[in-house]
């Protein structure tokens, strides 16, 4: 993904659900993309880049709203608040800032990490972050002043990633140390160490009701845990190659991870039974989600395109063909 980059928009709007979708072809990056997300209302997208830059998007007309301009080097991660009305960004900078999703304006700099800043997470309330970072941090800021809160000690190598649970009250990160942790997000304090990966975890990321988390981590096999105890549930084993992705359905019920060995598997997240695999990429599959309402699944490749599968059948549905190099996400 070089040079200039072209987001294919499916577009139908609520009078014209009779008619095909339209493809709207914006154009603004200059290199490749990090990171895609819809506004909680649907209305807008931000990408991130390694072009230094975040950009919203009209999500209806693909036209670019706002260029978020100050990093100065690659922006790796870009999310909306809950109530969208804030994006935050973390970047190779060694910073995370806080924009207005309307204006544009920066708002505020989350300065103090010394390596980079990997990715950063509103919670659900939106009044906090966390970002995580390789100087084997993760931190939780205020979201409207910017100030540190808390500093999440413990890792002993680069923290990848960090997200807060659903209820906002822990935090779970992952590491290079080849650990997870899980989070007092008031105090800072240690709740459980998820021990037992063979090698570096990668991401981790609680269940929508917080019971549970999956842990991917390099190598092919992912990881579910009780998100009270600690303790280890089930192995997700069927992979023969590493996993690149985990992702729980809405309803907490299905996890589909996304692999290396260009296959997409849909399991039971309770047991860790396989109930299907996606069969049908001819490069590594770099990301895998369900849709909302839990009965698609989206993959991406290597392969330069998305496809669509029924989540319960895993049945190809649809190929979405038309970029010419990788795609990451979406």
């Amino acid at each position: 993904m070089r040079n200039v980059f072209l987001i294919i928009l499916l577009v139908a709007t609520n009078t014209l659900l009779a008619q095909q979708p339209r493809l709207m072809l914006p154009i603004g990056h200059t290199d490749e993309i990090n990171s895609v997300q819809f506004s909680p209302d649907g209305k807008k997208i931000i990408t991130a880049s390694n072009d230094n830059t975040a950009k919203i998007w009209d999500a209806v007309t693909g036209k670019l709203l706002t260029d978020l301009k100050g990093h100065i080097r690659n922006v790796l991660s870009a999310r909306f608040s809950p109530d969208g009305k804030k994006i935050v960004t973390a970047s190779f900078d060694n910073t995370a800032k806080i924009w207005d999703a309307t204006t544009g304006n920066l708002l505020n700099d989350l300065t103090g990490h010394s390596y980079v800043i990997m990715d950063a997470h509103f919670s659900p309330d939106g009044k906090k972050i966390v970002t995580a970072s390789w100087d084997n941090t993760a931190r939780i800021w205020n979201a409207v002043t910017g100030d540190l809160l808390v500093d999440l000690i413990g890792h002993i190598n680069w923290v990848v990633s960090a997200a807060f649970s659903p209820d906002g009250k822990k935090i779970i990160t992952g590491s290079r140390d080849k650990t997870a942790k899980i989070w007092d997000a008031v105090t800072g304090t240690i709740l459980a160490d998820l021990n037992g990966h063979s090698d570096k975890v990668e991401s981790a990321q609680f269940s929508p009701d917080g019971s549970r988390i999956v842990t991917v981590f390099y190598g092919d096999t992912a990881k579910i845990w009780d998100a009270v105890t600690g303790m280890l549930m089930a192995d997700l084993i069927g992979h023969n190659a590493d996993v690149n992705t985990a992702e729980f359905s809405q309803d907490g019920k299905k996890i589909v991870t996304s692999s290396r060995d260009k296959t997409a598997i849909i399991w039971d997240a309770v047991t860790g039974n396989l109930l299907a695999n996606l069969k049908g990429h001819h490069d590594y599959v770099n990301s895998a989600e369900f849709s909302p309402d839990g009965k698609k699944v989206l993959t991406t490749s290597y392969d330069k395109t998305a496809k669509i599968w029924d989540a319960v059948t895993g049945m190809l549905m649809a190929d979405l063909i038309g970029h010419n190099a990788d795609v990451n996400t979406a």
